[in-house]
């Protein structure tokens, strides 16, 4: 079985039983920490339920550009698209079942990357991808666990990616964003419950 199959069966299985209070907090201090444009081009990355695409889909103008939301998982793209029904215009959400690495996107064409709760387990080259999708002063949004704090199951633990180090402070995930090949990485940790992450926002070398 493949990685991206062993995601999907996982997320899967988690799907209707999802902690969705966690996750909305997690896209709120994502999204304020980021600050999309009201008519930027945005990805949200290994969606989930939807968290983040919802949260920012509510907010933005009708003329605004859908919000492309890519997911492995037709249990979590399912569970996103209920969730959207009631709540957002038909046309806000582009719902993808689909890999989140790469992108279904052409080069260089997106302003804004988001990405909750999944970068240590899409691994370096998502990453790589985001380089290639965003535009020249584009803008990464991400979170991870914070080092100190996570606690993942042994089912977890064997899809964690080996090449996405989890930080222990704001000033280690500034360092790995920038070795990433990002600029002005902001970081800060955001203690949600008994589940601190570590909230990044980085920018696509290239801008004026």
């Amino acid at each position: 079985m493949t990685q991206n199959a062993t995601l999907a069966g996982v997320f899967d299985d988690l799907a209707p039983n999802y902690d969705h209070e966690h996750h909305e907090e997690v896209a709120r201090a994502l999204l304020a920490m980021v600050s999309p444009g009201p008519m930027d081009t945005v990805a949200d990355v290994a969606c989930g339920a939807g968290a983040v695409a919802l949260q920012l889909a509510r907010s933005r103008p009708a003329a605004a550009p859908p919000v492309l939301a890519v997911d492995v998982s037709p249990g979590m793209i399912g569970a996103g698209r209920a969730r959207a029904a009631s709540t957002v215009r038909s046309a806000a959400i582009d719902w993808r079942l689909a890999d989140a690495v790469p992108l279904p996107v052409a080069d260089h064409c997106l302003d804004v990357v988001l990405c909750a709760s999944s970068l240590h387990f899409l691994g370096g080259r998502a990453v790589a991808d985001w380089r290639r999708a965003l535009c020249p002063g584009g803008r990464v949004g991400f979170t991870l666990p914070l080092a100190t704090h996570f606690r993942p199951s042994e089912r977890f633990s064997a899809l964690l990616a080996a090449d996405v180090p989890l930080p222990g402070s704001a000033e280690e995930a500034d360092a790995w964003a920038t070795a990433s090949g990002f600029t002005d990485a902001v970081s800060h940790i955001h203690v949600l419950g008994t589940r601190p992450v570590v909230v990044t926002s980085a920018v696509m070398p290239g801008g004026r």
